[in-house]
């Protein structure tokens, strides 16, 4: 039976000098037996495509919660599979097995991986089974909290990441979801009693059976836009309705609530600095600071403030991070404190020592902007070494030949240029071919370096990049899998 359910969560609120706590109450329909159903340790969750990057860190944490987790998937690459498997949840073998649905489940989660026709899902629907989607159920199991949500084409795993630092640092209770590994956190999701939630929101579909971007399940209290650029154009196949999905957003932003935007992204600034009943809007800009002997030093009149991160758009999501914690109680002094450990989320200008010298730096940047920031971060920082920045094109758009003139230019930082593709995978998306010429003339860049074999590649780092460089790696991909111990080796050969 459903009844309407009137909770109110509490999480302290200080904002520029208010001491007063912020309530916020909040009402939904909602199905009490289901909640009931949802709340029991005894229940049985099945995952379609567990082998997802958030789809097994839910099945984690699901498990850790006493629930009795199965799943199924048609492939399962590491990290999942060693995670899976010592949680003792990697399916036996894989595939799609309709017979283990059952009317005994008492939900089914289904991930992006899984297609419409999935004969696991279409059982479940014939069994009438409640089955979810990933935000809609992390909904579910946070509408007592108060939900914080941070969305933009790029910042986004960063600013969750950051948060979630220091509210650890603090000893402060939450919960959180994002789609990055963090340092100091076993797993990408968690779910407890805090009375808050990080969750990272992305703009993707919702499920094999619904396109509604991700972001808008989550239904915040305080929702952040870190940028907007138009990307995943098979998704997305108009910059308007790219940039629309954003404004959805915005315009979701309940009364009482707060959006938190970047000032400095023109689109971002657009949709956020529009007038809304009762929302309380929070701009955010870059803050002043100065490389000292390759550490990026904050400004502040209360003194230097040194920190492990570096670039510009480092610094901005910072900011837009602090921004945020100030609005759930987190004073300036507390904040610059816990930040100067943070040494970033998970491929994100993830460092990785090598000795000798060289210096290795991966980080996830695939759209032209991100690539862009990212080369022009490390050249920043870097200013007395030789770089060498090397991109894989790997996701739907920058394979796209159309598309590729957004990358003019981009990578016009670094010293040596780099351009990887694997042709099979252009195949594998179904686009038509590209060459090593229609990358030259798009990037605009002569001296770019393409290839399309990584033995190739690997051999022409081997020759070209001396022990003492700075080696940028940028891809949302792996570059086929490519082991950064062989690199650093055949560098230092």
């Amino acid at each position: 039976m459903n009844k309407l359910i009137e909770l109110s969560t509490y999480y302290p609120q200080r904002h520029r000098g208010q001491n007063n706590p912020l309530f916020l109450n909040f009402s939904f329909n909602f199905d009490l037996q289901e909640h009931a159903l949802m709340t029991n340790k005894q229940e049985h969750i099945h995952f379609i495509a567990i082998g997802g990057s958030l789809m097994h860190n839910l099945a984690l944490a699901l498990h850790h919660q006493g629930k009795n987790v199965t799943g199924s998937d048609d492939e399962i690459f590491e990290p999942s599979r060693s995670k899976l498997q010592s949680a003792g949840l990697l399916p036996e073998e894989e595939g799609w097995f309709p017979d283990r649905i059952s009317e005994n489940l008492s939900a089914v989660i289904v991930g992006m991986h899984a297609r419409k026709d999935n004969p696991e899902l279409a059982r479940a629907r014939e069994l009438n089974l409640p089955v979810y989607s990933f935000p809609e159920y992390i909904y579910l199991q946070s509408v007592n909290k108060q939900r914080i949500v941070i969305t933009g084409s790029h910042g986004k795993s960063t600013i969750t990441a950051m948060i979630m630092h220091v509210l650890n640092k603090l000893d402060r209770p939450f919960d959180y979801a994002i789609g990055a590994e963090v340092e100091g956190f076993d797993t990408m999701v968690r779910l407890t009693d805090a009375p808050v939630i990080i969750i990272e929101g992305d703009e993707y579909h919702t499920s094999p059976e619904e396109s509604t971007p991700k972001f808008m399940h989550y239904h915040h209290h305080i929702g952040l836009i870190s940028g907007i650029e138009w990307d995943h154009v098979n998704v997305f196949p108009t910059e308007e309705g790219y940039v629309n999905e954003f404004k959805k957003f915005a315009d979701a932003t309940p009364k009482a609530g707060s959006l938190v935007y970047n000032e400095e992204d023109d689109r971002v600034k657009a949709i956020c600095s529009q007038e809304r009943d009762d929302v309380l809007t929070l701009a955010y800009s870059t803050p002043k600071f100065e490389v000292k002997d390759n550490t990026t030093v904050l400004s502040r009149l209360e003194g230097d403030v040194p920190l492990e991160i570096f670039g510009r758009h480092n610094l901005l999501n910072m900011m837009g991070a602090k921004t945020v914690l100030n609005r759930i109680g987190v004073q300036d002094n507390d904040f610059y404190q816990a930040i100067q450990s943070f040494r970033g989320a998970g491929k994100r200008l993830q460092k990785i020592e090598s000795g000798n010298g060289l210096t290795i730096f991966r980080d996830y940047a695939h759209a032209p902007s991100k690539v862009r920031a990212t080369v022009n971060a490390v050249r920043e920082q870097f200013t007395d070494r030789r770089l060498v920045a090397c991109l894989e094109l790997h996701t739907f758009s920058s394979l796209t030949k159309s598309f590729l003139p957004n990358y003019r230019n981009s990578m016009e930082g670094a010293d040596t240029r780099i351009v990887y593709f694997n042709p099979a995978t252009v195949t594998h998306k179904k686009l038509p071919g590209i060459t090593a010429d229609d990358i030259k003339t798009a990037f605009e860049d002569s001296e770019l370096q393409v290839f399309t074999s990584k033995e190739d590649m690997l051999a022409y780092l081997k020759e070209t990049v001396s022990p003492d460089a700075v080696l940028l790696l940028m891809s949302s991909g792996t570059f086929d899998r490519l082991d950064i111990g062989q690199v650093t080796s055949l560098i230092q050969e």
